[in-house]
């Protein structure tokens, strides 16, 4: 088994960020940090103009958070700073000041779908479906809600959030505006991520960065928003109800 990693490749003034840890991609505290991190250095980069998000592997973009370390919390401030993880991501990719292209190529669950609606533009396979599985085990999903809200809509959100052992297909999550587009094979995903990224390096960077300011206007507020619901999600997971759930998965 391959160890988990998160990488940055410069290529052409386009910088991909990889991520991947061989439990379908559900990523630790660590890796998040990590791939926080990455996003923040690679948004101050002059060598870098426009940035992709991907995975690796075939199947399954991102699992969400880590489930052993899930299991493991036992009080309120380690289960905010575990919930904080993928909080810590979508500000790093919200405050960029660089255009994201997410490149979705297999099935993304929770934190996966959060990590998707926080790209500027985001491209998928005909195999990326979506769920919001949060609420089977008795929490929600409060810390990604806000990014796929903003993308999807409240009633689409809602809906994933409520259907939460279903996933939905990808031309849902188009229909949704979560995608832009799908395709039928990887190979194609990966033409298109190219070309597109190759062609937004040839805009003024200074029109992209004031763009960005406009797509993400009216989030000033997520640190400290995320980071209440983060603490929620810490509380919620030390419930009788969701520790009774949690002992079906050691």
């Amino acid at each position: 088994m391959s160890n988990p990693y998160v990488k940055l490749n410069i290529e052409n003034k386009i910088g991909y960020i990889e991520f991947f840890h061989p439990a379908h991609n559900s990523l630790p505290g660590d890796v998040l940090a990590k791939l926080a991190k990455t996003i923040t250095e690679a948004g101050k980069n002059d060598d870098i103009k426009v940035i992709v998000l991907k995975s690796g592997g075939d199947r399954t973009f991102c699992a969400g958070a880590s489930f052993n370390e899930l299991i493991n919390i036992n009080d309120a401030a380690t289960g905010k700073v575990f919930f904080s993880g993928f909080a810590n991501v979508i500000n790093a990719m919200r405050k960029c000041p660089k255009f994201i292209i997410g490149r979705i190529q297999g099935k993304t669950v929770g934190g996966g779908v959060g990590l998707a609606a926080s790209t500027d533009y985001c491209m998928a396979t005909k195999f990326a479906s979506i769920k919001l599985s949060e609420l089977n085990i008795g929490i929600g999903p409060f810390v990604v809600g806000p990014a796929i809200e903003r993308k999807m809509g409240l009633s689409a959100m809602s809906q994933i959030a409520i259907d939460a052992n279903t996933f939905y297909p990808p031309e849902f999550a188009k229909q949704k505006g979560l995608y832009t587009h799908v395709f039928d094979t990887t190979e194609a995903l990966d033409d298109a991520v190219k070309a597109t990224a190759e062609h937004l390096c040839t805009y003024n960077t200074e029109a992209m960065l004031e763009m960005k300011k406009v797509f993400w206007k009216g989030t000033d507020d997520w640190d400290d928003l995320l980071a209440e619901r983060a603490e929620t999600s810490g509380r919620l997971v030390l419930s009788d109800f969701t520790k009774e759930k949690l002992k079906g998965f050691k």
